[in-house]
């Protein structure tokens, strides 16, 4: 099969870098690979031919025109045009499908607006701020070429269209908190308003210009994700031993978007492992101190709810044992990537690019592409083992629990009486049993009252729930709706070192 040519269209000196990662990442990548060669100039051998006629001939013949536009106009021949305009002018006259993709500027010189303002009237485009933002519009943009030109009939998973899914089945609170978060993270430059959920939802390639939301949408936004994708959920165990086998301490499957996902299996490995109290400080707080990097742990679990593959019918899981964490996702590295890799500094190569991008503008990734370097330095930096990749039918990375007698200071058993009664003593006792009783687990109404031997619904809520809440001991699973039959409960940060101290009492 004969690949088509990208053209990669820009004054060169202003996007050297973004240039040259993006004909990697296209050369790299497990599906545009197989497609796509892109062209650019400045990895042309030297020949008898002069520039002008060399980059013109390749943007002639190319069925892809990608441009992009900053603040220079750049050099100007001596009609007063520059080649980026005549390559432009090239693809439009041989019928290329051409993408446009404008870098967010202060200000333009005064003929590369006019070249903008010439784009806009021809094609839509796209803005971007970051090269992270640069190759999720990209993608986004190749798969729809792909699927209109029918060399796909369906798009990878995130950007597919999912057919039956509209605007109503999202959950407008989910996206108002996202664009709180991504703005107080990343400087996410749209604000929330319900008029404009479309507008954030096209600016992160979660919708198509008529209307349709894409898969990635659904596992961010959804009301319900798990009616749509029913294996797309975290299953956590807790062994007793370093072995898989029963009894099993606990057993959790948690569904919900992305984010709560995260969340909770977070959770749950950060509530069971053991944790080192500090002295009390002058504030009167305590400083608690998990035997595992909390960053190394949400990153390794964060990976693997993004990177998986979604049309696999199995789950994440995230098994706790007694020298180790594992977690496994359902996939496979992209193309180019090695276990070797991994282990160094390398550019992002997302398997979901889509759905990878909003995870990043929340500050769930730290920064694209230093992921798995990022839990061995925070590993190794505990003392601990070095973290370890393992590729087999499912993508494996194993965490390692140090040895008790390797920890340095006490672990939470020693804490002294004086210390936990004072970080206690301000919490009433009914909060302090709903902690005990939700522990690292996420728990319906009905499970927390079977739990505590409660009959009284009211009181569930007024003495326990609300005031646990309210101190930020605990939040609900669906934030939006109180009420709802479902609804089912867990430990926040606050809450999970709480029921450290209250362990040790």
């Amino acid at each position: 099969m004969t690949k088509k040519h990208i053209f990669i269209s820009s004054v060169q000196s202003e996007f050297a870098e973004e240039r040259k990662r993006l004909a990697e990442y296209i050369r790299q990548d497990a599906l545009f690979s197989r497609y796509f060669e892109p062209f650019l100039f400045e990895e042309l051998p030297a020949q008898d031919m002069s520039a002008q006629g060399a980059y013109l001939e390749q943007a002639a013949k190319s069925e892809v025109y990608l441009l992009l536009v900053g603040e220079r106009y750049g050099y100007q021949d001596a009609e007063g045009i520059s080649p980026t305009e005549r390559e432009y002018d090239t693809a439009t006259s041989n019928h290329a499908y051409r993408i446009a993709f404008f870098k967010s500027v202060p200000k333009r010189e005064d003929k590369e607006d006019a070249f903008k303002q010439k784009i806009d009237r021809d094609v839509i485009r796209n803005v971007f701020n970051s090269y992270e933002e640069l190759q999720s519009g990209v993608y986004a943009s190749l798969v729809e070429y792909m699927t209109t030109h029918l060399i796909l009939r369906q798009g990878p998973f995130d950007a597919s269209v999912h057919p039956d899914a509209r605007l109503e089945d999202l959950d407008k609170e989910k996206i108002r908190r996202f664009v709180s978060l991504a703005r107080e993270k990343r400087q996410f430059p749209l604000l929330y308003s319900e008029e404009d959920i479309p507008h954030i939802l096209n600016s992160l390639h979660l919708m198509t210009d008529d209307g349709k939301l894409k898969n990635a949408a659904l596992l961010l936004f959804a009301k319900d994700v798990q009616k749509w994708f029913v294996s797309a959920t975290v299953k956590c165990a807790h062994f007793y031993g370093t072995k898989m086998q029963k009894p099993i301490a606990s057993l959790q499957i948690y569904g919900g978007s992305v984010f709560e996902q995260v969340d909770m299996a977070v959770s749950f490995v950060m509530s069971r492992i053991d944790q080192r109290v500090g002295e009390r400080t002058h504030t009167a707080e305590v400083d608690v101190t998990p035997e595992l990097p909390a960053q190394a742990v949400t990153e390794a679990i964060v990976n693997a709810v993004v990177h998986r593959d979604y049309t696999s019918t199995g789950s994440v899981q995230v098994m706790l044992f007694k020298d180790r964490l594992e977690i496994w996702n359902p996939g496979r590295l992209p193309h180019g990537m090695t276990i070797e890799k991994l282990n160094s500094r390398h550019n992002s190569q997302p398997v979901n690019p889509v759905l990878a991008n909003p995870v990043y503008l929340t500050g769930y990734i730290e920064q694209m592409g230093t992921g798995t370097t990022d839990i061995i330095e925070q590993c190794e930096s505990y003392g601990l083992r070095k973290p370890e990749f393992i590729q087999d039918d499912d993508f494996l990375t194993i965490l390692w629990r140090p040895k008790k007698d390797d920890v340095t200071g006490q672990v939470t058993g020693n804490v002294t009486d004086h210390v936990t009664d004072h970080v206690t003593d301000h919490v009433t006792d009914h909060v302090k049993k709903l902690v005990m009783a939700i522990r690292g687990d996420t728990k319906t109404r009905d499970e927390i009252m079977s739990i505590l031997g409660l009959k009284n619904r009211g009181n569930l809520r007024d003495s326990y729930i609300k005031p646990a809440m309210s101190a930020g001991y605990v939040s609900r699973l669906y934030p939006d709706s109180a009420s709802r039959t479902d609804q089912a409960y867990y430990l926040t940060k606050k809450g999970l070192e709480l029921l450290v101290t209250l362990e040790q009492s």
